[in-house]
């Protein structure tokens, strides 16, 4: 049987906006095992992306309990979440989040800043994962100098720049157009075959339908 990677029991989330509580996820049991792909859908205000952060350690639930390696973590620290999330998770998001005035290369190597990462070793991991991608021509570019397609490479290649066991893409594809977007979740795909475990959010059916698993939400639940 395979490794539990992930474990949520009965999880929640709740956000308070004014005076009135928002019940983002509502009792979500969900186990991954190490090396799964897993698309997660559902409509807007569904509960994928909230599911998402607190997989990966940007959020904690309001009650139920989340283990990752056998681990809890949801009564963590600040600091401790934020070493779980340099040690094993890779975010890929919808908007790139690229610093504008950085090169890819210093883009890429910027997580591993965080690592205590000497400077000379940062730059050549952050080259191996950019040829790994296929940017090896386009290091020294600026964002505004690749296209979306390029953009949305460099987001991987600084996801996997610290070899993170977990990949976690919210929309991945949302702003790029079909051929670009094919390409980025053929890459995602073939890391999962590497050995990453991998979740993508999506809207995309056909997206999803690539992955060897689909989880649905639906009002903040997990809908059979």
């Amino acid at each position: 049987m395979a490794t539990a990677l992930i474990d949520l029991e009965q999880v929640t989330k709740t956000f308070m906006m004014g005076q009135v509580a928002v019940h983002a996820l509502n009792g979500v049991s969900l186990r991954i095992d190490e090396g799964e792909a897993v698309g997660i859908m559902g409509p807007s205000g569904s509960g994928k992306t909230t599911l998402l952060y607190i997989i990966g350690c940007l959020l904690k639930p309001s009650s139920g309990h989340y283990c990752l390696r056998s681990r809890g973590v949801e009564n963590l620290g600040r600091y401790q979440l934020a070493q779980i999330r340099n040690q094993n998770v890779g975010f890929v998001f919808q908007a790139f989040n690229l610093l504008p005035r950085f090169s890819a290369l210093d883009n890429v190597a910027l997580p591993l800043i965080y690592s205590r990462t000497p400077a000379h070793r940062r730059r050549q991991r952050a080259r191996a994962v950019l040829e790994e991608v296929g940017l090896a021509a386009r290091i020294h570019h600026r964002p505004s100098q690749l296209s979306g397609g390029e953009q949305q490479r460099v987001a991987i290649a600084r996801a996997l720049v610290n070899d993170p066991s977990i990949i976690l893409a919210d929309e991945p594809t949302g702003n790029l157009d079909s051929e670009s977007g094919n390409m980025i979740v053929d890459i995602l795909l073939d890391l999962n075959r590497k050995g990453k475990t991998v979740i993508i959010v999506t809207h995309e059916r056909s997206i999803a339908e690539r992955t060897g698993r689909i989880v649905q939400l639906f009002d903040g639940r997990r809908k059979e």
